[in-house]
């Protein structure tokens, strides 16, 4: 049996809604990202990094995500992987190809079992690094709400080569493609939706004064600052303007794959929650609002016979 074709690494996220574009201000005084691109209905921002954009913007009818934005190291890399998707009933809406738009490089999309978009691009714009003290360098991982928690962790396992890092209890499965602990979450849910995108500041000082500038502008967090059990991260995240949650941190779990092994935290101990215990467990407020809104996602997209 071949080995199995791993994904190399998280490069962001676009999101859309009604209006979403509207809100890049926000992004650039407050939240610390920089206009890279923009056109009708889109804007993208960088951070302090070498990737062409972090975070999208794309003005449409329902909120949710527009495509998750992962990395390959080459062509090639993309081949096989495009071919192991086939192989594993993976649902590419496309075969390898140039892309003709502000990143450009080669690649393909999918659809998750959630109808979810995913594109995978090798050879993208490469942007001179600006470091900036306190803004964020790049995107630290995306946490999705599912109603199939399972199906969609095996798929990316099984299709994408993610490995399971971490289990909050029954709720949440933490997945990684490379070295960080994870790059996506998985949460159960009622329905598929954005949870939260959290943004990795380059050092603990660097995140603490990331809140001190929201905090100065009057934007407070909604849960935080405190410290996760899985991952060990620091968080502290916020609400956007348009709704959608999002997450300064810093410091994400680095792990060995030669010892690792994945480990259920329980979610009845506070410490678990939060190492600090400065935050406290999310409160029913917070809870609804990373719940997010359904996002039917692209199942029009599909060719049609493999419409369900």
């Amino acid at each position: 049996m071949t080995d199995t074709v791993r994904v190399g690494y998280l490069r962001g996220i676009m999101m859309r809604g009604p209006g979403i574009s509207t809100t890049l201000p926000f992004y650039e005084d407050m939240w610390g990202l920089r206009l890279a691109h923009k056109e009708e209905g889109l804007a993208l921002l960088r951070g302090t990094g070498g990737e062409p954009f972090l975070y999208g913007l794309k003005d449409g009818p329902i909120y949710g995500i527009e495509y998750v934005h992962f990395g390959m190291p080459d062509h090639a890399s993309v081949d096989a992987l495009y071919r192991q998707v086939q192989a594993r009933s993976g649902r590419a809406i496309s075969a390898p190809d140039t892309f003709d738009d502000y990143a450009g490089g080669y690649g393909f999309e999918i659809l998750d079992p959630d109808n979810r978009r995913l594109r995978f691009r090798a050879g993208a714009l490469v942007l001179d690094e600006e470091p900036e003290w306190a803004k964020p360098r790049k995107v630290s991982h995306v946490v999705l709400n599912t109603p199939d928690m399972k199906g969609v962790q095996d798929f990316y396992c099984q299709v994408l080569g993610f490995r399971v890092s971490d289990y909050s209890a029954d709720q949440m499965v933490f997945l990684r493609c490379n070295s960080d602990h994870h790059s996506i979450a998985l949460v159960n849910g009622n329905y598929a939706s954005v949870n939260h995108v959290a943004f990795e500041m380059p050092s603990i000082d660097e995140f603490m004064r990331g809140i001190g500038r929201m905090k100065q502008k009057g934007h407070v967090p909604t849960w935080g600052p405190g410290r996760h059990g899985p991952g060990n991260n620091p968080f502290a995240y916020f609400v956007s303007p348009s709704g959608f949650v999002i997450e300064f941190t810093s410091e994400l779990q680095q792990i060995d794959e030669a010892t690792h092994e994945a480990k259920v935290w329980p979610r009845d101990n506070p410490e678990a929650m939060d190492r600090w215990m400065t935050a406290g467990p999310p409160t029913p407020a917070q809870r609804a609002v990373m719940q997010g809104r359904p996002d039917p996602g692209f199942p029009e997209l599909l060719p049609q016979r493999e419409k369900v």
